[in-house]
């Protein structure tokens, strides 16, 4: 019943930050993660830990799919390239550099030193896309940080393993074996991913009860994960596939009534897991420095070091890849690759990582080193969420790279101006045809033009009759296509596309099901 109660008033204090921050229009995840480091710091609390395996499972699978059906495919074609070079490249150099740092600047062993690293060396899919859901970056540069994070996870789970196993079992790593597992990791999580995403389709075509729907989507992540996971494939790289493949073709599958229903029960399932977990990464930080041995004492300045280390490495290898994404409007390129760097933060992968690394060594003793692991990865997620994460706004706004308000309404205004001219010329197609009556005809074009005119709203639902309904119905039909056939001749934005999408999901679950 205790553990109930904490979890309850977790959930509480979570939702009230996260409410507050959004009201205030600050990023979240940092004030989630100062709320859980002051009430942790409050005298009589008692210490705080969760078990890696439960963020693992319960968590992180949801978090992940949602971020992943937020990719944008045709950005995702364009920057594949970049993706690749940092979902390895920049994991294989940051664990190379924060090992190398922290023999220098630590008193951990050569091993312990690379698990650090391994551990720090990836960006988090789960704060980057919490922190970048509120600024309206370029469609490429937000597509760019987002899908890095979400597809390193191979390289570093693989990097990982090969840490620990030399610091428990002190024994060498051939290369070959590595890159097998990598392959296996990678390979067979898509594979799996892929299979459940193909499975989750077929299923959810053949289904139109809209809580049978909800059921499904809430349970394909966690299906993706534990499948690959007992298949020792990477469940995370599982959850990404499937989740951006189902993204992709979402709206072949459902009905604009279920497809509003998901997106509401989805937004408050990330609101709350979201809510919860930065307030755990604050609430672990003072029970693992409490638990260091003597010796350890200069863990602040050595997560400093490691920090500041993360950060020049990661400008260094953006920046010559940062006129792929950029420059726009001639803008230095070294802007571009400072919002790409500022932007990607660690956060709840690397801590449930950190929190899994065994606690013996071979022979049975302590393994010597793992608290103070444990304090770093977790000073350096704090770190990194905070500072980045309140100043992340700030630096997008300084580079000139944000998209103004005025540019995303115009664009807006443009595609519903071509999405009523389409279905206004269906309309006159279907005059020709006289297949409906006269006066319902007359009643769609008048309201179509008073849109395009932008002089009323047209009738409301409850005045349709039937042969009106039919024709909004097929109106709607007409504007999805072009609405498509704009996205797909990259007319629009993928953020567009998305409101606009909903905006016509709600027309057409306005007229009911008559």
């Amino acid at each position: 019943m205790r553990d109930v109660g904490a979890v309850l008033g977790l959930v509480v204090l979570a939702t009230a930050v996260a409410t507050f921050a959004r009201r205030g229009r600050i990023p979240a995840p940092p004030l989630l993660v100062l709320a859980g480091l002051a009430v942790a710091l409050i005298p009589g609390v008692p210490p705080f830990r969760i078990p890696p395996q439960a963020i693992a499972l319960f968590v992180l699978p949801p978090l992940l799919q949602a971020a992943a059906e937020e990719l944008s495919p045709r950005d995702l074609k364009a920057v594949w390239r970049p993706v690749t070079v940092l979902a390895f490249g920049l994991v294989l150099a940051s664990a190379a550099a924060v090992g190398a740092l922290a023999v220098a600047v630590t008193p951990l062993s050569g091993p312990m030193a690379f698990v650090l690293g391994a551990v720090l060396a990836s960006t988090d899919p789960v704060a980057v896309t919490a922190l970048g859901r509120r600024l309206a970056l370029p469609g490429r540069v937000q597509t760019l940080v987002q899908a890095e994070s979400l597809f390193n996870d191979a390289t570093s789970l693989v990097l990982f393993k090969v840490a620990v196993t030399a610091a428990v079992a002190a024994g060498a790593v051939h290369a070959g074996a590595a890159a097998g597992e990598f392959v296996l990791l990678a390979g067979g999580g898509t594979a799996v991913g892929a299979v459940v995403a193909g499975l989750v389709g077929l299923i959810r075509r053949r289904t139109t009860d809209p809580v049978l729907e909800t059921v499904i989507a809430l349970v394909t992540p966690y299906t993706a994960y534990v499948f690959a996971e007992s298949a020792h494939t990477s469940g995370v790289t599982a959850v990404v596939v499937a989740g951006v493949m189902l993204g992709r073709s979402g709206h072949r599958l459902s009905d604009a009534r279920i497809r509003l229903q998901l997106s509401a029960v989805n937004a408050v399932v990330v609101f709350l897991l979201e809510s919860v977990v930065f307030s755990v990464v604050g609430l672990e930080l003072p029970t693992l420095v409490r638990a260091l041995p003597d010796g350890t004492g200069a863990w602040p300045v050595q997560a400093l070091a490691v920090a500041g280390a993360l950060l020049c490495l990661r400008v260094l290898w953006v920046l010559p890849m940062a006129s792929v994404v950029g420059p726009r409007r001639g803008q230095p390129a070294w802007r571009v690759a400072g919002v790409v760097t500022w932007a990607g933060t660690r956060g709840v992968m690397p801590l449930a990582a950190a929190l899994s690394i065994p606690l013996t060594a071979h022979d049975g003793s302590a393994l010597p080193g793992r608290p103070l692991v444990l304090v770093l990865t977790t000073a350096v997620v704090v770190l990194t969420l905070v500072v980045q994460g309140l100043t992340l706004g700030g630096v997008v706004g300084r580079s000139g790279l944000a998209l103004e308000p005025e540019h995303t309404a115009r664009e807006e205004a443009g595609a519903r101006d071509a999405l009523d001219r389409a279905a206004l010329a269906r309309v006159d197609q279907l005059a020709g045809l006289e297949t409906h009556p006269e006066a319902a005809l007359l009643g769609i074009r008048r309201h179509l033009v008073a849109r395009l005119d932008n002089t009323e709203d047209g009738p409301t639902g409850d005045r349709l009759e039937e042969a009106y309904v039919g024709l909004r119905r097929e109106v709607i039909r007409v504007a999805n296509e072009e609405l498509r056939q704009l996205y797909t001749a990259h007319r629009i934005s993928d953020t567009t596309r998305r409101r606009l999408q909903h905006e016509l999901d709600l027309a057409e679950a306005g007229l009911g099901d008559r």
